[in-house]
């Protein structure tokens, strides 16, 4: 992974990185200007940068990049990068636009301004993030970008902002690890297992794994019904962030279908062949709740994960099912492709029933309806509570992610009665993402007024690479959670 440290007087300068800004009114083009910075740099490099930026006609537009050659002198290669206007979203969109433009630089310096630890954020958040590559083994690797010196005037000042980043982007990291994990690898058990892994030695941190033996005498009968066709058993994952100081408690709940079929109501190929991101909701949360712990955020997290395959068999459950859930109530499915409300029902009722938490919040790629209604980078957000939507939305907003409010609309409710159980599950109603946060809903009992529902299905996903995103899986709610988390107490 890629080295970032801090330095007020690197030992060396290959390459100096600039930030330049718009000199004024964007819609005027204006030319771009420096950036102030340290007073360490060489003033005849100062004022050979600030003459390049109008020759080479840049705006300072957040990710735009120019390279300058200086063969011979000191530093031999300068960069200049726009930082726009200087927010932490410009500085995260210039990070990852830098991480690209330097690829092939062993090291770099960048020279960065006084006083904005959001500059730092942004930036170092952006440069791991585009950075990152999944290889299932290092074999054959290019030469990459390695190390990176922040040239601060006062490196102790920024220490913890940076050690902030790099926890971020690490836990955003690990998520798009185990979404991109071809499903040949990756099974209900190996995730557990992953779990376990990466929570090992961890002060104050709990994991529970059910398997089916303790799953069926619990009674979570979505969970067993998913993943009934399969070979491989589901799990439930529980982790537990429990510090001593905590003053509130909040659930998180992930969809974990490690491999979607579509089960007896299969779905065509095209549709199928990335079916092995359909449990990002749970990489997600859990990669959220190490985050909290690693910060030591003074909030209670416990995690849910309902792990399950969708496959085809004798043994796969059928559409027009029965099934009962976690506390009783039943669901109709007639269709077994609207398999991952059937495994959250379960985490949301033991939620509501066991853990009765402050707060409750699911992810959860759960429809196709979100990519029609919001696009490829939005998810789409359902509560009662306007307060913690809003609160929600604000955090996901500050951390580079995208969400939408949705409603939960009331005239929806009748599709889902059921001559044979309490709730249809998969009613052919129209509206598929609204219907299935309905039915989410009813399973969050006496928590129903302090619960969220994000289906993030598409911005789970970047067909290439964008900003800080590269193509594959995007880690995406994981920013956005520990944002939230950390204005908790």
């Amino acid at each position: 992974m890629l080295a970032i440290r801090l330095t007020t007087g690197p030992e060396r300068l290959d390459t100096l990185v600039l930030p330049v800004r718009p000199g004024g009114p964007a819609d005027v083009g204006a030319s771009a200007e420096l950036v102030p910075t340290p007073s360490a740099l060489p003033d005849d490099v100062l004022a050979e940068a600030a003459a390049l930026a109008p020759a080479a006609r840049l705006t300072g537009r957040a990710g735009q990049t120019r390279e300058h050659l200086r063969p011979t002198r000191t530093p031999e290669r300068l960069l200049l990068l726009g930082v726009g206007d200087g927010d932490e979203h410009g500085w995260r969109v210039a990070g990852a636009a830098l991480a690209r433009a330097a690829r092939a630089e062993p090291r770099i310096v960048v020279a960065l301004p006084d006083g904005a630890p959001a500059a730092v954020r942004g930036l170092v958040e952006g440069l791991l993030l585009a950075s990152y590559r999944f290889r299932l083994t290092e074999a054959g690797e290019a030469p990459a970008l390695r190390e990176v010196d922040l040239l601060v005037a006062d490196a102790e000042a920024y220490r913890a902002v940076v050690d902030l980043a790099r926890t971020t982007a690490e836990t955003t990291r690990l998520a798009r690890d185990l979404t991109n994990t071809p499903s040949s690898v990756k099974n209900p058990q190996w995730f557990a297992g992953q779990v376990e892994a990466a929570a090992a030695g961890t002060p104050d941190l709990h994991l529970r794994v059910r398997g089916p033996e303790e799953l069926a005498a619990g009674g979570f009968g979505g969970i067993l019904a998913v993943g009934g066709g399969s070979a491989s058993g589901p799990r439930l994952v529980e982790l537990d962030w429990r510090p001593a100081d905590a003053k509130r408690h909040v659930v998180l709940v992930g969809k974990g279908i490690t491999f979607d079929t579509g089960g007896i109501s299969i779905k065509p190929r095209d549709a199928m062949k990335l079916m092995r991101k359909d449990m990002a909701g749970a990489a997600a949360v859990i990669a959220a709740t190490l985050g909290a712990a690693r910060l030591g955020l003074p909030v209670r997290v416990t995690t849910l994960a309902p792990l399950a395959e969708n496959m085809v068999s004798g043994s796969a459950f059928r559409p027009g099912d029965i099934i009962r859930h976690y506390g009783g109530l039943t669901s109709e499915s007639t269709n077994s492709d609207a398999e991952g409300r059937l495994v959250l029902a379960d985490a949301l009722a033991y939620a509501a029933a066991e853990l009765r938490p402050d707060l409750l919040v699911d992810l959860a790629t759960l429809t196709g309806a979100n990519a029609v209604a919001l696009g490829k980078r939005t998810g789409a957000l359902y509560s009662d509570n306007d307060e913690l939507a809003d609160e929600l939305l604000a955090a996901i907003a500050a951390a580079g992610e995208a969400a939408w409010r949705m409603p939960l609309a009331a005239d929806y409710l009748e599709h889902l009665g059921s001559d044979l159980a309490d709730l249809h599950s998969s009613p052919a109603a129209g509206a598929g993402s609204v219907t299935a946060a309905l039915f989410l809903r009813e399973f969050t009992g006496e928590l129903r007024e302090q619960w969220v529902h994000v289906d993030m299905s598409a911005p789970s996903w970047a067909e290439g690479d964008d900003a800080e995103l590269t193509k594959g899986a995007t880690g995406w709610g994981v920013r956005g959670l520990l944002r939230w988390l950390a204005t908790l107490d």
